[in-house]
């Protein structure tokens, strides 16, 4: 059996993968699910994962969009814990690459019309999740130290929304295509990836479960 540890993107929690997560249970895996912090930073919400983690092994490790940064941040730590990692239409950043500097336009638009109540937590979109909350704009602009280590884990996929317009995630979709370490899919669903592309994620989490 497989330990999977599934990381939500900003304004979301564990919730998310609800319906991933009693898939893969009901086939006998373990499944963790954690919502981060609604405070603190990138480095905050690394260390909660990586707590988690410390007694776990063979892990394959996925995040949903922001859930990205996190995945990296921890997967450059303890890359001998993971044994898989998996990007759900995510961020994938290099040393000192924040979200901002990752995104554009009108994601930059969001978190800045959407922290302007407190100026510390963006918003959620009107159209997000009912149990959605603010997102603390400090794990948006830390810059991760990634030293390399990351690369260790040679089982990467990548799983791309064929649905957002103006997507921020082109940019890895066109990186890691041709790259021999990484697997590319492209998912006729939105950045929402749960709403249509649950099953293409169910599916890819099982087999990288599988890979020896």
């Amino acid at each position: 059996m497989t330990t999977y540890v599934l990381i939500p993107g900003a304004c979301h929690g564990g919730w998310y993968y609800d319906p991933i997560a009693t898939d893969l249970r009901a086939l006998g895996h373990e499944v963790h699910a954690p919502t981060l912090s609604r405070t603190g930073n990138l480095e905050d919400h690394t260390a909660e994962v990586l707590a988690l983690v410390r007694d776990l092994d063979d892990v394959v490790l996925a995040g949903h969009s922001y859930g990205g940064m996190v995945v990296t941040t921890v997967a450059d730590r303890v890359p001998d814990k993971v044994k898989a990692l998996v990007y759900v239409d995510a961020l994938v950043p290099g040393d000192g690459q924040s979200v901002w500097d990752l995104v554009h336009g009108p994601w930059r638009e969001w978190y800045i019309d959407g922290a302007a109540g407190d100026g510390r937590s963006v918003a959620p979109m009107p159209f997000f999740d009912r149990r959605a909350f603010a997102h603390p704009i400090a794990s948006l602009l830390q810059r991760p130290r990634i030293t390399g280590a990351v690369d260790k884990i040679t089982d990467r996929w990548y799983l791309f929304a064929k649905g957002t317009e103006d997507s921020p995630f082109i940019q890895f979709r066109d990186a890691y295509r041709d790259d021999p370490r990484w697997r590319v899919l492209e998912i006729d669903t939105s950045h929402n990836f749960i709403d249509g592309g649950a099953e293409a994620l169910s599916d890819v989490l099982k087999s990288a479960g599988a890979t020896s």
